[in-house]
């Protein structure tokens, strides 16, 4: 099973990244003020993971694949990682959608 961790970015930000079981990121947060806006970003997530017109798919202009988990608002609340191709792009918000649902908070 997958697992959210939430941290302290350099800047003292408060910033989680959802792992997949085998240790792998496979979706990071923008930034909080405060660790309350993180935790509620990371409910965001579950409650949005499930709903496939949430994933933003996209291309990078060096050619990698990603995509962003957008809220019922529009705002993003995460980003993948960077992909070879779609495939595995595809494979990722699977993942995520298998993962977040149920996945624990640890704090690191």
């Amino acid at each position: 099973m997958g697992k959210f961790e939430t941290y302290k970015d350099s800047s003292g930000q408060h910033r989680f990244r959802l792992k997949a079981a085998n240790g792998q990121n496979i979706l990071a947060s923008e930034a909080y003020t405060s660790k309350a806006g993180c935790l509620n970003g990371i409910e965001s997530v579950r409650e949005n993971s499930q709903i496939d017109s949430r994933y933003d798919r996209k291309k990078s202009s060096n050619g990698k694949h990603y995509f962003n988990l957008k809220a019922s608002n529009g705002q993003v609340i995460g980003t993948s990682e960077m992909y070879e191709g779609s495939s595995g792009m595809e494979t990722g918000i699977k993942s995520v959608m298998n993962n977040a649902p149920k996945a624990p908070v640890v704090e690191t």
